[in-house]
């Protein structure tokens, strides 16, 4: 696994730390760690810095001057690319989907949002449930019509290319966990576009490190993730060489914990962000970290993890919490 082949942006501070939850740990009775991926720096950090820095390669290597991408309202990738796209010089244009229906005035125009904006970028919104593909080429067929080279993203930054960030960041791990002595029995995240999921289950199967992963899921049923991850993962090992490194069994997702859907968040989550910022002053965010958490603390709690050693990845998001603080003042305690 060689990636200095594929060129690079560098945007991360990396490595980001690999350290225990000691009082979070003792909370659920399991032996917890933390990939601090909410640590990597650009625009107030999250996992989507590790896949632009491969995707900002990419679009300079075909001379790109526009990036443009999409997500949900508050979409912590969109404020990632909108800042890559600040910091090296090209124009970002994006593509808000209303997917949670929310009108909330936090939550259409604070958090993830206003950085959109600070960053520069140029932002269309549409309704929950467009073509969002389509979407993308709509404003790449302008972008062409006006002169100008626009490099698309696809949701999450999750292809190929973008899932290289958690190929590097396996074998982060994996050097890290060496370097500490530390036998990892389980890696814990957040699964949603699938890039990070299927880099890591790629990384770690090319490295041959025999660590699964978990994926808890924050948006698609169990059968359609797995799917989605599996096939990104097996296209993700093609693009290293390695096609047949990763098996079926590799890619598990549990989808019990998505609540009433994409975005939407219920006293569970809510209770998970309290614990771990009560606990080891972790920030979390609604939409992705708050649902990991909330479903890592459930089976946590039924025993599931009894004698692992679990290791939590972190994939940022806190800047969204400022979108949902109607939501969330009612239910604080």
């Amino acid at each position: 696994m060689h990636l200095a082949r594929f060129p690079r942006l560098r945007l991360a501070h990396l490595p980001t730390p690999l350290e225990p939850l000691p009082r979070l740990s003792e909370a659920l009775g399991i032996d917890l760690w933390i990939k601090r991926d909410d640590c990597t720096g650009l625009a107030g950090g999250g996992n989507k810095t590790r896949k632009l820095e491969f995707l900002l390669g990419d679009a300079f290597e075909q001379d790109a001057d526009t990036l443009v991408t999409q997500g949900a309202v508050q979409s912590n990738h969109v404020r990632q690319t909108a800042a890559a796209a600040a910091a090296a010089g090209l124009k970002c244009e994006v593509i808000l989907e209303g997917r949670t229906g929310s009108k909330a005035v936090d939550y259409v125009h604070n958090g993830n949002v206003l950085m959109d904006r600070l960053f520069g970028a140029v932002i269309r919104s549409v309704p929950g449930g467009s073509d969002m593909p389509a979407e993308l080429e709509k404003t790449a067929a302008e972008i062409r019509a006006r002169g100008g080279k626009p490099y698309v993203i696809p949701g999450g930054g999750s292809n190929a290319i973008g899932a290289l960030g958690y190929v590097d960041c396996a074998r982060e791990i994996v050097v890290q966990a060496d370097e500490l002595d530390l036998a990892i029995d389980l890696i814990v995240t957040a699964t949603g576009s699938a890039g990070t999921h299927a880099g890591l289950v790629a990384g770690l199967a090319v490295l041959g490190a025999d660590i699964p992963v978990l994926g808890i899921g924050v948006r698609a049923p169990k059968d359609r993730q797995e799917a989605n991850v599996l096939k990104l993962a097996k296209e993700t090992a093609a693009l290293l060489g390695h096609p047949d490194r990763v098996k079926d069994e590799m890619v598990v997702a549990n989808c019990d914990y998505v609540g009433a859907g994409y975005g939407l968040i219920d006293q569970a989550v809510v209770d998970a962000l309290v614990l771990a910022a009560r606990t080891d002053a972790i920030l979390l965010d609604p939409v992705y970290t708050g649902k990991a958490m909330k479903g890592l603390i459930a089976l946590a709690r039924a025993g599931t993890f009894e004698g692992q050693r679990v290791v939590f990845l972190h994939t940022g998001g806190a800047q969204g919490l400022a979108g949902y603080q109607g939501e969330l003042d009612s239910m604080l305690a």
